[in-house]
């Protein structure tokens, strides 16, 4: 059903915003996905004077950081069948006040523990969000062609957020409290409450049979226990580790339940027969590999930018903008060059784009190379949103315009499980690649050559603590594995790309915006037929 829109597609309620009220919808949406965008990253610049405030153990600040991605990456299967059964408007507007006072509930925290819970609740509103947005533009624009126009605005104003988000944030802090960060939120979601209410079209699915309310709290459940580990793995624990293999394991048993519910009931949450659509089920592994092979690259990139470099935090997010304007420029082009190329070639030459700037930034050393950083970093951007837009596009033309929910959750959890597994699996790389580097060093006892292993920055720590030659020795010899751990994760990241293009071609070689089979039309359709809408 690639890039068809039958007339089962037709929104109840609302109209569809024909005409230019649809693009007044996608700056609504935009907003939304903008607010969810800068809120995941806008902490991450205060978390020094949340510490310095309300003291938090170690353990509280992990969850202070983790509990909005992991919250909300557990609940998008949830609510976007929710949306797909009771409104998808309903819900993102829900969404929206959920989002607003968890926002303030955060900004006046006192304690850790309010703080976490009003971060958990942001995860919620993000939740409902997220999903929402994209399942609700799936259906306002019923073209292909104006759809990818749109998708590509969408992912553009996505990849904004991101980059903003520590900006904002660290604006700020210069000229007020830590809270500021999430009281910004406040305002904007006391415009977009009615607006949306006004401007957005209610549209559900088919409403055949109930919602499976144990369905949708096993992948709640589930995915909360699998990303759990995930970020375990990723922020460094044991694999071996209780904590670790726990999560892991139950998040796997309970997502296997839950597959096998799914197939067993007459009217599933998830209709698991989309997978076995090749452009639907291609589609979703090219975003967990896309963002498995390069979210950690990121992480990996502000370190050696500030620790091998010895750039300011403010001078990092300089050198790491260029990627976020090359990702808005490919989102925008993304329509025209998905019309031109088609899903496979697009995606696979995405693949490919991103996997030869992966591989010229092993051309970094221990030295600044300004030119090559700016080349290697454009290239990176515009490559990973060319595939990523061609793969949400496909998937989320593919799905059935009744299921535009629960596909654009499939989509949103593959993005976060693939960025959490990437996290972990380079990080692995890159320690196992860093480690060796730092043993052996002449005049360093063994206890500080353990320690210095660890990481880069404890490496530095270590050798300050030994001064003397000892110490710039171990300096020396901790940046160059560090820079070698570089490369050799840049070269692993570069060989997930290109099984990434294999993988791409697969998908369908031009963009088919023609329905293939006719249904018949109920009512509401022919309706829309005399309004002038297509369908």
């Amino acid at each position: 059903m690639s890039g068809t829109t039958t007339a089962s597609a037709a929104p109840r309620g609302r109209g569809t915003g024909a005409g230019a009220n649809r693009w007044v919808v996608l700056v609504v949406l935009c907003v939304s996905l903008l607010l969810v965008a800068v809120d995941a990253t806008v902490l991450h610049v205060a978390v020094p004077a949340v510490t310095e405030d309300l003291r938090p153990g170690a353990m509280e600040l992990l969850w202070i950081v983790d509990a909005y991605p992991l919250v909300c990456a557990s609940l998008l299967i949830l609510f976007g069948t929710l949306g797909d059964r009771v409104g998808r408007r309903r819900v993102l507007l829900l969404g929206y006040a959920l989002f607003g006072v968890a926002s303030g509930a955060a900004a006046l925290a006192d304690t850790p523990q309010v703080l976490i819970a009003a971060r958990a609740l942001l995860g919620v509103g993000g939740a409902m969000i997220m999903p929402a947005t994209l399942s609700i533009l799936r259906q306002v624009f019923p073209d292909r062609r104006e759809r990818a126009l749109a998708i590509g605005v969408w992912s553009a104003v996505a990849a904004v957020g991101a980059a903003v988000g520590p900006l904002l944030g660290g604006f700020l802090l210069e000229h007020f409290w830590w809270g500021s960060v999430f009281l910004v939120n406040i305002p904007l979601m006391l415009v977009s409450l009615p607006v949306g209410r006004i401007l957005l079209p209610e549209s559900k699915g088919d409403g055949n049979g109930p919602w499976d309310v144990v369905g949708a709290l096993l992948a709640a459940v589930g995915l909360f226990a699998a990303v759990l580990g995930v970020k375990r793995l990723g922020g460094g624990a044991p694999v071996g580790s209780v904590g670790t293999v726990l999560p892991l394991l139950a998040g796997a048993a309970l997502l296997v339940v839950f597959v096998r519910r799914q197939r067993r009931r007459a009217h599933p949450l998830i209709d698991l027969r989309t997978f076995a659509r090749p452009a639907f089920s291609t589609s979703v592994g090219c975003i967990v590999l896309a963002m498995l092979a390069l979210v950690g690259l990121e992480l990996i990139a502000a370190q050696y930018l500030q620790l091998v470099l010895g750039l300011s935090p403010l001078e990092t997010g300089l050198r790491l903008l260029p990627l976020t304007f090359a990702a808005m420029a490919a989102g925008l082009a993304g329509a025209r060059m998905l019309r031109r190329f088609g899903p496979r070639r697009m995606v696979c030459s995405g693949f490919c784009l991103t996997a030869a700037a992966v591989v010229s930034l092993t051309a970094m050393g221990g030295e600044d190379n300004a030119p090559l950083l700016l080349a290697g970093f454009v290239l990176l951007g515009f490559g990973l949103e060319t595939t990523l837009f061609g793969a949400y596009e496909s998937m989320l033309s593919e799905a059935p315009p009744q299921q535009a929910g629960g596909a654009a959750a499939i989509g949103e959890t593959s993005y976060q499980l693939g960025a959490g597994i990437g996290i972990a699996l380079l990080g692995s790389v890159m320690n196992a690649a860093y480690a060796p580097g730092t043993a052996g060093v002449p005049g360093v006892p063994a206890a500080a050559s353990s320690a210095a292993s660890h990481s880069l920055g404890e490496a530095y720590e270590v050798a300050d603590r030994l001064g003397g030659p000892a110490g710039a020795a171990l300096r020396h010899a901790a940046r160059h594995a560090f820079v070698h751990g570089l490369h050799v994760t840049l070269l692993v990241s570069a060989g997930l790309l290109l099984v990434g293009a294999a993988m791409a071609l697969r998908l369908p070689r031009a963009m088919q915006c023609e329905t293939a089979v006719e249904v018949p039309a109920p009512r509401e359709a022919v309706e829309s037929r005399a309004s002038g809408l297509k369908v």
